[in-house]
């Protein structure tokens, strides 16, 4: 059997490295999508007799039907259906959003296989940038349309559900599944990710802080918005930074995550890749336009769909995007917290959340200045408040290194009040981030 699956399993040639080397580009993000994969039988492919023909079929099974996700994939061409046919614009929504849940656990997938080919370092550095792929790709086709309130909440939302929802969900699920047992972790993993989130509060809070400290809202635009893009540039240094410190200068923190899996029997086998180089690329390119498309289909239908649901869009895009979206990692995350393997969990809900912060934002506001749109980090009182005391409770939550069912009920219980405040606020889209787009008024004067 192994002889005929190794035309497209060494389709570029012998592997690089051991095993061990590559599981060293692997992360958290990647080992918990891996938890809702499953094996493919090829039996019936290596019947087919034309050699180009078997290697088609069998990179469709592995990449299409290599997911227990894979229900949902019909979401895709009704999407496109119903948008190429006027359909209720809502639904557009819905199906674009369903369909984007199993495209980014094949993203993940994808670059995970690439990674067997390029070596830990550069598939480490492919995997942590395309770790949030849906997100940016959302919040860069938000800013084309210069829709920032909708770039602003779906970003925040995916920060706050990292932190509160996933996190809480794996804390209090592994903990009542492992009552018997004291859950520990890598301490000094989420030392360095709350060290990290806490300068990116920092870079939120303060043009906030600018902008209220100010006499005119009209006077504090302009350096509100340099502040901001600096305070980006910052970010980014330090976002490169961290990725040098996980990757190369201590590495050795981020590896017990790997080796805690190497003796899980329910997680498939990932020491050797299932699709070559060249098909991979192929279908992440093929993926990634696909994810484009149905984000596209996502922005330019969310304030329809908030007002056909009765919803606010900041409720839509701080919630309900987030859920559905990450729902392939969340999910991950909380299958190893049953497991007792925390580490994996944090690193999903910490990693994903220090990525969107010091990477995705700043570098939408970097994107924003180069297009000539005025995007600042001034998320509003509210919202950054949010984000304050949500970053500033996880910190406290992981400070000791071990964990039970009630430090995850507490963050789950925060991010239920925190949904039920953007539930009941009701503020226009266009006028509920006057501040925020450095607007003059005298609504946004009196506010401030």
């Amino acid at each position: 059997m192994a002889s005929l699956q190794e035309p497209w399993l060494l389709e570029n040639g012998n592997l690089k490295g051991s095993s061990k080397e590559m599981r060293h580009g692997r992360t958290a993000h990647n080992m918990s999508s891996s938890s809702l994969r499953k094996k493919s039988d090829l039996t019936l492919v290596s019947k087919v007799k034309y050699g180009m023909l078997r290697h088609l079929l069998a990179n469709l099974q592995e990449v299409i039907l290599g997911t227990k996700l894979s229900v949902l994939l019909p979401a895709i061409p009704l999407a496109i259906a119903a948008q190429s046919y006027g359909f209720g614009r809502p639904w557009i929504f819905a199906l674009s959003l369903l369909g984007l849940t199993p495209l980014a656990e094949r993203v993940s997938f994808l670059t995970e296989q690439i990674a067997y080919y390029t070596g830990p370092t550069v598939g480490g550095l492919l995997n942590a940038t395309c770790g949030n792929a849906t997100e940016l790709i959302i919040a860069i086709f938000a800013l084309w349309q210069h829709k920032i309130e909708v770039v602003k909440y779906s970003l925040l939302g995916s920060i706050l559900s990292n932190l509160l929802l996933v996190l809480g969900t794996a804390l209090f699920c592994g903990g009542i599944a492992n009552l018997g047992k004291e859950q520990k972790y890598d301490r000094r993993q989420a030392d360095v990710n709350s060290l990290l989130l806490l300068l990116a509060l920092l870079c939120h809070m303060l043009p906030l802080l600018f902008r209220i400290s100010g006499a005119s809202a009209s006077l504090a635009a302009v350096p509100t918005l340099q502040l901001s893009r600096a305070s980006s540039i910052v970010m980014l240094v330090a976002y490169i930074t961290y990725i040098i410190f996980q990757l190369v200068t201590h590495r050795q923190l981020f590896e017990s995550q790997e080796d805690s899996e190497e003796d899980d029997d329910d997680v498939i086998s990932e020491e050797t890749p299932v699709i070559g180089l060249a098909s991979g690329i192929v279908w992440l390119v093929g993926m990634t336009a696909v994810v484009a498309l149905l984000s596209e289909y996502v922005v330019g239908t969310i304030e329809d769909a908030s007002e056909s649901w009765g919803l606010s869009v900041s409720f839509i895009s701080i919630i309900l995007l987030p859920i559905v979206g990450n729902a392939a990692e969340h999910a991950g995350a909380v299958i190893f917290a049953f497991k007792n393997k925390l580490d994996i969990s944090l690193g999903v809900a910490l990693g994903s959340a220090t990525q969107i912060s010091l990477f995705v934002v700043p570098l939408c506001v970097v994107v924003a200045w180069i297009l000539g749109i005025k995007m600042d980090l001034n998320f509003n009182l509210l919202e950054t408040g949010a984000l304050a005391i949500s970053i500033i409770t996880t910190a406290f939550t992981l400070q000791d290194g071990t964990s039970h069912y009630l430090k995850g009920l507490t963050l789950l219980l925060c991010y239920v009040v925190i949904g039920a405040c953007f539930f009941v606020s009701k503020t226009p889209l266009n006028n509920g981030n006057v501040i925020d787009l450095g607007v003059s008024s005298e609504v946004g004067v009196i506010a401030a």
